[in-house]
């Protein structure tokens, strides 16, 4: 039927989904604007607002005549909150937003959390609001670094700090993509016996899955890609993951465990430069298709 206002309304959220109805949806993904521990380069804050912007123009997430069928999804399955901004009074106080955020706004309605970043430090406001409800839950990390510093420019809870503070929660933790290590790090991955799968090359899935308990929380920071395909990262590293491998990893590894939340951070958006947000935005789209 022809358009005789010659415009039509678009709808910002995830896939540009028309009509959303959480009560019906099964995955809520969470913006989260902030990136304040962020101690080399900043504009991670922004990485949230453009994966949405790019989803929205993704093919596979093109919705048919009903305004339901995707590649894979169903467009009822997700619903996209409004931005979360966490408190700037101390990045303690910004997890705990986080996390009660999740918990308030995810998890007491039976929903699955899919975080967008964001600095990494948010993992692990998620994270807490996960264990309360497994007790069981463990970690799978995507990163160029390995984020187990004790404290950094005198903060214990910045995105550099994150995977320590979930290990010390008697989390298990797999790290894939590391390729980043100084003197401290390389000691505590020795002395903790960390399991720890550098870049380039990607570990068989069941070997991870060994390594897991059966509830996972998957957090994917971006600068695990080489700098070649996603340059739009605070502290980007050579030698990284590659597309093709990467996904193919991901959807091995949730026939083997159960995927009970997820985050896709670091993204620092390069204006100008917009390949590297739809490929956040697909990453995002694959996952989904990984969870549901």
């Amino acid at each position: 039927m022809a358009n005789d206002n010659y415009y039509e309304m678009r709808a910002f959220n995830f896939g540009a989904i028309k009509i959303q109805d959480f009560q019906k949806s099964k995955i809520v993904i969470v913006p989260v604007a902030y990136d304040s521990t962020s101690y080399y380069k900043k504009g991670a804050k922004e990485g949230p607002r453009e994966i949405i912007m790019a989803s929205r123009n993704l093919d596979e997430l093109t919705p048919d005549e009903t305004g339901e069928t995707m590649l894979g999804l169903r467009a009822a399955d997700i619903f996209t909150l409004d931005e979360v901004v966490p408190t700037c009074n101390s990045a303690e106080e910004a997890i705990k937003g986080v996390e009660n955020a999740i918990q308030n706004e995810v998890l007491a309605h039976g929903k699955i959390p899919l975080m967008l970043g964001g600095e990494h430090s948010i993992t692990l406001g998620a994270v807490r609001a996960l264990r309360k409800k497994y007790s069981d839950l463990s970690v799978l990390q995507f990163d160029a670094h390995s984020d187990l510093l004790d404290e950094i420019e005198g903060s214990k809870f910045s995105h550099a700090c994150v995977m320590r503070r979930i290990r010390e929660e008697k989390i298990k933790t797999v790290q894939i993509g590391i390729r980043n290590y100084d003197p401290e790090i390389k000691a505590y991955i020795e002395k903790e016996k960390c399991s720890v799968f550098p870049a380039p090359k990607l570990p068989k899935p069941e070997n991870v899955a060994k390594k897991l308990a059966k509830n996972v929380y998957l957090t994917f920071d971006l600068d695990a890609f080489d700098p070649s395909i996603m340059p739009s990262t605070g502290t980007p590293e050579p030698g990284g993951l590659y597309w093709h491998e990467t996904i193919k990893f991901i959807e091995e590894i949730s026939k083997h465990v159960n995927i009970v939340g997820a985050d896709v951070v670091e993204l620092m958006p390069i204006p100008g430069l917009h390949a590297p947000n739809f490929l956040a935005a697909k990453l995002v789209y694959n996952i989904l298709k990984v969870i549901i």
